[in-house]
């Protein structure tokens, strides 16, 4: 029975080392690609009917918490779909690779989050900033298995979250579009790496 157990877990050590090392073909583009179209929806409406919002830090993350959380829905439920047609072997350890590459910077974003509105809630201008910058590390770190052009889409959302901060700071305020232009943008962009990036990388080999 030990042997067997043995046998099984380098079996699937096997199998997660393998998942690691396969470009990832689960994400979807036009769920992606939705997702930003979303964003930049979202900012518009807050723009006109939540200006508000911008020194309210609760409903702030409320808005985007909530389009976050419908964003999540929508990309993940055709990654699993596509996961499961794409890459039928090896669809959990796939997932979980993905999910591998950005659950750091999610859960340090919340942390700082929490943070910043527990301690220091009137330097909370800077969370759409931040977000973008540390959305930015979990694109560089997905970049070894996705196509390279992806490294230009983790460059935008570092730019975009180092000049949110920059404009934020002279006002001090929420502003929708630090959130909606970087992740609006953003996403389209990953969409179109998602739809052509792997086509050139098959037509190259």
């Amino acid at each position: 029975m030990t042997e067997l157990r043995q046998a099984l877990d380098d079996i699937n050590a096997i199998r997660s080392q393998v998942a690691r090392g396969t470009q990832f073909r689960g994400y979807g583009p036009l769920s992606i690609a939705a997702t930003g179209i979303l964003a930049m929806l979202v900012a518009a409406a807050q723009t006109h009917w939540a200006a508000a919002s911008q020194r309210n830090l609760k409903a702030f993350l409320a808005i985007w918490i909530t389009t976050a959380a419908v964003a999540v829905f929508m990309s993940g439920a055709e990654t699993v779909l596509r996961v499961r047609r794409v890459h039928s072997g090896l669809a959990v350890e796939m997932i979980q690779a993905a999910v591998e590459q950005f659950l750091p910077c999610i859960v340090v974003g919340l942390l700082l989050t929490v943070m910043l509105m527990r301690i220091a809630p009137q330097d909370s201008w800077m969370l759409p900033g931040l977000w973008s910058v540390l959305f930015s590390l979990g694109v560089f770190a997905s970049c070894r298995f996705l196509p390279w052009q992806m490294f230009a889409v983790g460059a935008w959302y570092l730019a975009a979250g180092l000049i949110c901060l920059w404009v934020a700071a002279g006002q001090h305020a929420l502003l929708p579009w630090a959130m909606g232009i970087p992740f609006g943008v953003g996403q389209l962009l990953v969409a179109a790496v998602l739809r052509f990036g792997f086509e050139d990388a098959v037509e190259e080999s």
